[in-house]
């Protein structure tokens, strides 16, 4: 199994430059975006953007994941779906092909014929990437990959990486939007229970590189399974908190009122708000934030499965904020209501099956999650 947490960091890692590619053409990044619609609009978004970089990099590591490990075949989940539209109107089903020239006559159509730009995505998708970590290439697991799934968010924060802000700030910041929110979220669970056991996260704009006009990345990942968690962050940036200590709490800034009256006296009345729900859950793994929290159904499994496998390992989670609510009204504190993986929600269509439903909490300390829903109970 460590052999797949290797194969994701090299799979990730070609997901970034391709998100990277993308970007540095700007005719190509304006022909490849498209307004979602229908039932696979996100509706906390007035508008919300399908890109073909998404569905490329979503087909991509289908693809090499299942190559290596064809037990996963039918068990790789996306936020995409891999049909796109052209300027002629022509509905193109994106896959990646074995042969280069196969893959770039198949992008091509969906690039209106331009050979150029269907070239420069091949090159970004066939090539051989691959990331060298130390720790991941010594861990040993013993799960197979045929007791596992997979889920896929090509990019996180698509409307970050869309407006493409350039905001640069330095290593281990709070950066509250642009381009550094942008994530590829790899998230793996067990089929069984829908548990979060390995993650990877790849950020692809973190940071200029020596010309000061391209972008480098970075990439995390952790793994939480029997008595194996690890961690590419050994120690957060923060010690756990005190009762009475003032929290750093982060939260979306369409958040409601009532939830942003109620978590202010936490904080002393300084609550941080950030774009992306991954980017946001990543900055409480780096421990920038104690929690993050969101009241509405508006994230997805996979927003939070490959951040929730990290937060895992070092001690924390991911929890259904409802369901929390409901057991402390109950009088049954201390009910975590860790989201899991593996089951949709009966009754509904569409990106709706896979909504986080009743809002999440994300922590590392559980004391802090106490202390959220205690603010919250009764008040939404």
């Amino acid at each position: 199994m460590a052999e797949l947490l290797r194969l994701l960091l090299s799979v990730s890692e070609k997901a970034a430059n391709v998100a990277r590619v993308c970007r540095q053409e700007a005719a190509l990044f304006e022909l490849l975006v498209q307004e979602k619609t229908g039932v696979d609009k996100n509706k906390k978004f007035v508008q919300d953007f399908k890109t073909l970089a998404d569905v490329v990099i979503q087909e991509m590591i289908r693809h090499d994941v299942c190559t290596q490990f064809p037990e996963l075949t039918g068990f790789i989940h996306g936020e995409e779906s891999n049909k796109f539209e052209n300027g002629l109107g022509e509905s193109v089903t994106i896959t990646v092909c074995a042969k280069e020239e196969d893959t770039s006559d198949l992008l091509a159509k969906v690039l209106d014929g331009d050979q150029t730009a269907a070239v420069l995505l091949t090159k970004a998708i066939h090539q051989n990437l691959q990331i060298r970590d130390e720790a991941a290439e010594s861990l040993q697991l013993a799960l197979s990959p045929a007791d596992v799934g997979i889920w896929i968010d090509p990019i996180d924060a698509t409307s970050q990486y869309i407006e493409g802000k350039e905001q640069e700030v330095s290593d281990g910041s709070f950066c509250p939007s642009g381009l550094p929110c942008a994530l590829v979220l790899i998230g793996v669970y067990l089929r069984d229970t829908g548990e979060p056991v390995m993650g990877v996260i790849n950020q692809p704009f973190s940071h200029k590189d020596s010309t000061g006009k391209g972008w480098k990345g970075q990439h995390f990942w952790g793994v939480s399974y029997g008595e194996v968690n690890r961690c590419s962050f050994a120690y957060p940036k923060q010690s756990l908190k005190k009762k009475n200590d003032s929290l750093s709490v982060v939260l979306s800034s369409s958040e409601r009122r009532e939830v942003k009256d109620a978590l202010a006296p936490l904080c002393n009345g300084c609550l941080k708000y950030a774009s992306g729900a991954g980017y946001k859950i990543l900055c409480v793994i780096q421990g920038l934030v104690d929690v993050y929290v969101l009241s509405e159904g508006s994230t997805f499994k996979w927003d939070s499965c490959a951040p929730h496998a990290l937060l895992r390992a070092l001690g924390g989670g991911v929890s259904n904020l409802g369901e929390c609510l409901s057991a402390v009204s109950n009088g049954n504190k201390g009910f975590k209501a860790e989201l899991t993986y593996h089951q949709p929600q009966a009754g509904c269509q569409g990106v709706d099956r896979w909504a986080n439903r009743g809002g999440i909490v994300a922590y590392l300390d559980s004391a802090v999650i106490d202390r959220v829903v205690g603010a919250l109970v009764g008040k939404i």
